[in-house]
C-alpha cells in the first residue's frame, strides 16, 4: 500500500506560493502543473483557486502518491494526476493556459529542463502564463551559502543535478517566446518566475 507522501519544503513554501498565484492566475482558466512530486501544491492550490482546474503530472512512479493528496484533496476544480515524463512529453494530451512547476529546474538534468520550458511554450496560448519555482543563481554566483550546499548535495546525489543559471534558463525561455514578467524573491533563498507567452 503506498504511503502518502509528504514534503516539509512543500508544506513550508504553499502559502507564500498561493499568496502569489491568486494574484497572478486572475484570468487563467487551466493550469498544467509539471512535477507535482508528492502532491501537496495540487491538493492545496486548487481548492482556494477555484476558478480555475489544475492539472497535476508527474513521472509515473509518483502518481500513486499524489493521488492520496488529491483524493484528500476532494476538490471538483483538481484533476486526477497523469503522467508527464520529460523524456517522453506527450503535451498533446493536455490544454492548458498556464504552466506551474515547482523545484524541477535542479532535479531534472538540464537537457529535460531544456526540453520542459521549449515543449510547454509551445503549448501555451498566446499571452499564457509559465511560472517556475524555486532556487537561481544570479551572474554565476549563489545567492546565499545555504543555497551552495545545496548544490553540492545535489551534485553529490546525482551529477546532472544542480542550481541552474537564472539567465540560461531565461535564455531558453526567450528562445521559446516566454519574455520574463516577473523575478520574485520568494522565502528560504527561492524566486518565482514568471514568463509570458508572445
Amino acid at each position: 500500500m503506498t504511503q502518502k507522501p509528504f514534503s516539509q519544503a512543500c508544506e513550508n513554501n504553499k502559502d507564500p506560493i498561493l499568496t502569489e498565484l491568486k494574484r497572478l492566475f486572475t484570468k487563467v482558466h487551466r493550469v498544467l502543473e509539471i512535477g507535482s512530486g508528492t502532491g501537496q501544491h495540487a491538493a492545496y492550490f486548487a481548492p482556494q483557486l477555484r476558478h480555475l482546474f489544475w492539472q497535476p503530472t508527474d513521472v509515473a512512479a509518483n502518481l500513486a502518491g499524489i493521488e492520496l493528496w488529491v483524493a484528500e484533496a476532494n476538490a471538483k476544480n483538481l484533476g486526477v494526476s497523469q503522467v508527464l515524463n520529460m523524456e517522453r512529453p506527450n503535451w498533446r494530451n493536455f490544454r492548458f493556459d498556464a504552466v506551474y512547476s515547482a523545484n524541477t529546474a535542479h532535479i531534472m538534468a538540464w537537457p529535460l529542463v531544456q526540453t520542459m520550458i521549449a515543449g510547454a511554450a509551445a503549448e501555451l496560448p498566446q499571452d499564457g502564463l509559465f511560472v517556475l519555482y524555486g532556487p537561481f543563481n544570479y551572474n554565476g554566483k549563489y545567492t546565499s551559502d545555504s543555497n551552495e550546499r545545496f548544490d553540492a548535495h545535489l551534485r553529490g546525489v546525482n551529477s546532472n543535478q544542480g542550481i541552474r543559471h537564472f539567465e540560461k534558463v531565461d535564455e531558453c525561455a526567450q528562445a521559446a517566446r516566454l519574455v520574463l514578467q516577473e523575478d520574485i524573491a520568494m522565502p528560504a533563498n527561492n524566486r518565482l518566475l514568471v514568463w509570458k507567452k508572445r
